[in-house]
């Protein structure tokens, strides 16, 4: 691996992915294909040698093909996607044009390059659907149920991503990772919007009951943890990526509360709204398979979400 393309770069995720690569290793190069959508910074991403910034959508076929021969792309990491759930249960057809429609122009465009030595698509647990609270976590063979409009279009792309290998040998790999928080998360999703309003004096919102569980990990261990992947995970594999710190939305306000030293009753400082118009009350992983390769998480929730918080009260 010499020449790294990676998609959706000035996110919040894949820049975290590009500053991890390109601090561990001197050989590579990064190549940076974003189209600046609302979510994007182009001052995620702090590295200036070895690392170009190309602006375009990756639905161009155009200059996606000439991006491959130009600068002699040998492996591919995928984040770019819409991925702010909520915004799917509006109108969804761009998550259909992004994520679909984006990963099979991509998809084509390196079959007819003809170089790629690994393509590794980032995908998400909501692929499999809600998961009972007696059920110990989907492991990559467990059936995917999609109920969202967000998670389909994931789920779609994956089926696209699979096919090019069995179809063309396109060598392949997907990720399937639950929440991710960190510095530098756009604060539409629940952890930094909720450090950033209770920084303001502004109330959380509560969606329905707040009883809902996900799974948390800290941005750092995703990269470590695509890094794992690219290297050392096999072809035509799906890898979960996920954590066992697991936590309803109200439990993570009250520990938020608690780090960030504020001493209000929750219900001061949250609101309830109406929730969206079906929400997975659980979704839980088995990362047991990548722990295989030698990953493990190694950044504690509670250590995460004070150098997230830290990181909000420099930069609000």
């Amino acid at each position: 691996m010499k020449n790294l393309l990676v998609t959706g770069g000035c996110g919040f995720i894949g820049s975290n992915f590009i500053n991890y690569m390109l601090d561990t290793y001197n050989d590579i190069a990064i190549v940076n294909v974003d189209k600046l959508d609302y979510c994007s910074d182009i001052n995620n991403v702090y590295h200036k040698e070895r690392y170009k910034l190309v602006v375009t959508d990756i639905n161009n076929s155009y200059n996606l093909n000439n991006i491959l021969e130009s600068h002699n792309i040998d492996s591919v990491v995928h984040f770019a996607a819409q991925s702010h759930v909520d915004n799917s249960f509006g109108n969804s057809i761009q998550f259909t044009r992004d994520n679909v429609m984006g990963t099979h122009t991509l998809l084509e465009c390196c079959r007819v390059y003809g170089k790629i030595e690994k393509f590794v698509h980032i995908s998400t647990d909501e692929v499999y659907g809600e998961v009972d609270t007696e059920h110990k976590g989907c492991n990559e063979k467990s059936l995917l149920n999609p109920t969202n409009p967000y998670a389909a279009t994931k789920a779609a792309a994956e089926f696209l991503v699979r096919s090019y290998y069995h179809s063309f040998k396109l060598p392949v790999v997907i990720t399937r990772g639950n929440n991710v928080y960190g510095p530098r998360q756009f604060p539409e999703k629940l952890i930094p919007r909720f450090i950033s309003n209770l920084l303001i004096g502004k109330k959380c919102p509560i969606h329905g009951e707040g009883k809902t569980r996900r799974n948390f990990i800290y941005v750092d261990d995703v990269s470590k943890a695509v890094d794992t992947i690219l290297r050392k995970g096999e072809i035509n594999e799906i890898y979960n990526i996920g954590s066992d710190d697991e936590f309803s939305v109200l439990e993570v306000l009250k520990t938020l509360l608690e780090e960030m030293g504020i001493k209000e009753p929750i219900e001061e400082v949250c609101e309830y709204v109406e929730d969206r118009a079906f929400n997975d009350f659980r979704y839980c992983i088995d990362s047991s398979k990548l722990e295989l390769l030698g990953w493990k998480k190694t950044v504690s929730f509670k250590e995460g979400i004070n150098k997230t918080i830290l990181w909000y009260k420099q930069n609000s």
